[in-house]
Parts: C-alpha cells; structure tokens; sequence
C-alpha cells in the first residue's frame, strides 16, 4: 500500500529523529567507554567499540533506504530494522556502564599506569605542557577537534594497550603519553569553549 505525502512526510521525520538521537547516544556510549573501561576490561572494550561502530554504520545504512521508502511494507520493513539496531545498542550500552563489581571508584589511566609500573609522582604526570606538545604526541596538527583527538586516541591507544599486544608492555610509556595527551586535550578544548560561550562578546556569531 502506497503512502500518502502527509503520511510519508511525518513517517521520514519521525525515522530521522531516531537515528539522529541513537547516533547522539552512540557517541557518547563510545567516549564512556574509553575513559571507563580502557584500562581493566580492555577486551570487552574492544567488543562494544567493533558495536558501536557497526550500529553507525547501520544507521547511515537505514538513513540512505529511508529515501526509497514509498510503501507501508517496506516502511514496516525499515522501522522493524531500526529497532533491532536501537535494542542492539542497549545491550551493549549496558555492558559499557556497568561497573566493575571489585572498584568501587572510577580509576583513571594516570593511577591505572603508576600502580602498574610502580613509579612515582613524576611518571604518573608525564611530560604533556601545553597543547602543542598534546596535539604532536597524538599525531594531530595544533588545533584539531575533540572528535579527531577521540579517533586519534582510540587508534593509538588500540594498537598499543598490552592485552592488545599478547601481553607485550614495551610500548606501555607511549601509551602512557597518548593517554595524558588525550586527557590533557579534553580538558583543554572543554576549558577553551566554556571561556568562549562565556565572554561577553559571544552571541553565537562570528566577532567582527
């Protein structure tokens, strides 16, 4: 049965604004992730992001088919799908909040790495200063986005991380250095667009 313009109209938008929102939720499932599970479920981290990805991709998927939609079959065929990648999200959204039952406390890399290697106050802080030396440890140009510093991170940090290695912990003080570029980063651009929204020349227009 062919759709009506109204109906085929308010079908689109209704499709588009769940993709959208999951897509929102998948990004940031993604960077959860990465600053809760990289450095002791490493392996299951590895799993939900290969998800995570694969979800996106189906999205842009479902998005190009939307366009074709020009009967309630396949509209029921392409809403049927949609929600079969939104329940795939929750599980592994999930997985990916749920908390290690032996920490009770969020550990971040810089503990992580100083109890593993068993330095001390000077190999816990590294040697990022400033974001020159940030961008250049993550392989970046000097004031790349936070989304590229993320895919930077994730790439590197994937290729060097031990239990990606079969154990292997000669790359450990690179690793090291990519996660304090990485957090020096996000705590940098986070700090550079608050003090932008907060000056008093920011209207949500370019200044003159």
């Amino acid at each position: 049965m062919a759709f009506d313009e109204g109906k085929s109209s308010k079908y689109r938008a209704g499709m588009r604004r769940r993709i959208e929102e999951l897509r929102g939720k998948t990004e940031d499932s993604l960077s959860f992730a990465i600053d809760h599970m990289m450095q002791d479920r490493v392996d299951t981290y590895f799993k939900v992001e290969e998800g995570l990805e694969e979800i996106d991709r189906t999205l842009g998927l479902i998005e190009e088919e939307l366009e074709l939609i020009c009967d309630l079959s396949g509209a029921s065929r392409l809403d049927s799908r949609l929600e079969f990648v939104e329940d795939r999200f929750e599980e592994f959204d999930s997985e990916i909040r749920q908390r290690p039952r032996r920490r009770r406390r969020r550990i971040n890399f810089a503990d992580f790495f100083k109890a593993a290697g068993g330095g001390g106050a000077s190999a816990s802080r590294g040697d990022i200063a400033n974001p020159f030396d940030a961008f250049a440890a993550l392989g970046l140009e000097d004031g790349s986005s936070m989304a590229a510093v993320t895919r930077a991170f994730r790439q590197r940090a994937k290729a060097l991380h031990p239990d990606a290695r079969d154990g292997d912990r000669s790359s450990e003080p690179e690793l090291r250095r990519i996660i304090e570029a990485y957090q020096y980063l996000k705590e940098h651009l986070q700090t550079m667009q608050a003090d932008v929204r907060s000056s008093p020349h920011f209207n949500g227009q370019a200044s003159e």
